[in-house]
């Protein structure tokens, strides 16, 4: 992308990339199955630990842009993993973005090397396939009143299942699975803060898709977010009040029907070992549904109002899961 760019912009109007890959930079004990543990209600901590590398890598991000702005040095975060840290400053030297460390190496300090004459743009290469998680990113683009846009790969199902065997280390057939049911796509005409996004069908990068990504990209180039843009900050206070409400009127709920379900199973003479398997599978379902919630993909677009009631439609959905888990014991 960053080669096309140079070649199709006149020159006062290039710009530099850089790229950020998740994949590359969490850790990968974050995506190694954690081992047992007890008494955790309503998530895993394989999604925990998951979640808390991501932020990690939007705070680093964060200290880059205040060391580029100020023209100074990027100081390692107190709080932070170690090895993440590292992958991070590897990643950002690797790109010429960070000079090696000055004489006062122990103090974990480096030195900015940006061309300042040409605008950055930092490429975030991962799924993101909650709305929330990218609404992350354009937060911070508005605290710093810098340019956000988004590029949308849509691609057929079959197609991820045949490109995930073809990698080094595929992933479950189910995670795959899993990953279509959640994705969200950029919602143009809700979501204001989406406005400067494009979706485009991933088979073959075409010279069509070239042009419209430089467009793209030279078009939010030209219109960075304004600070005081999109006046949601009460929207999402509310939003998150909303969220935690109905995450635990949810569980709760959750957790009745996976009882009754399982007394159903027992009275239908399931036999034990196997009622350990299906308390497994419930619970897991309970896990996902619970963190779909705490994502907000149940809430996308509504705030808790006197007569709404969310956890109704999810109950229901939860129930028709649970059903379908149950079955597969029953009329075995």
């Amino acid at each position: 992308l960053a080669r096309a760019l140079r070649h199709r912009l006149p020159r006062r109007q290039r710009w530099d990339c850089a790229l950020l890959t998740y994949d590359d930079l969490i850790p990968p004990e974050a995506f190694s199955p954690p081992a047992p543990e007890a008494g955790l209600a309503g998530q895993t901590p394989l999604l925990s630990r998951w979640k808390l590398y991501r932020h990690e890598l939007l705070q680093y991000l964060e200290h880059f842009l205040q060391a580029l702005i100020n023209r100074g040095r990027l100081s390692a975060p107190t709080s932070r993993t170690e090895s993440t840290w590292e992958r991070f400053v590897a990643c950002c030297k690797g790109q010429g973005l960070l000079s090696s460390q000055g004489p006062d190496a122990g103090a974990c300090q480096y030195l900015t090397n940006v061309a300042t004459s040409r605008p950055l743009y930092f490429i975030l290469d991962d799924n993101f396939y909650y709305q929330s998680m990218r609404y992350e990113v354009y937060q911070l683009a508005r605290k710093y009143s810098l340019s956000f846009c988004q590029l949308f790969l849509e691609c057929p199902l079959e197609w991820c299942l045949q490109r995930n065997r073809l990698r080094s280390h595929p992933l479950p057939d189910q995670t795959i699975y899993l990953m279509a049911r959640k994705i969200e796509m950029p919602d143009l005409e809700n979501n204001g803060w989406e406005k400067n996004s494009l979706i485009l069908k991933s088979f073959e990068c075409t010279l069509e898709d070239n042009l419209q990504i430089v467009h793209l990209l030279a078009n939010a180039l030209e219109n960075p977010v304004k600070q005081n843009e999109e006046n949601t900050e009460q929207k999402e206070v509310d939003r998150a009040i909303c969220a935690a409400s109905t995450v635990h009127q949810a569980d709760q709920t959750f957790r009745r029907i996976i009882s009754q379900t399982m007394k159903d199973a027992k009275d239908k003479n399931v036999c034990p070992s196997e009622m350990k398997s299906l308390a497994e599978e419930l619970n897991k379902l309970k896990a996902e549904f619970l963190e779909d919630l705490r994502q907000g993909s149940h809430l996308k677009n509504q705030i808790c109002q006197q007569n709404s009631d969310p956890v109704t439609s999810v109950t229901s959905s939860f129930q028709y899961e649970a059903t379908n888990v149950v079955n597969k014991y029953i009329l075995k």
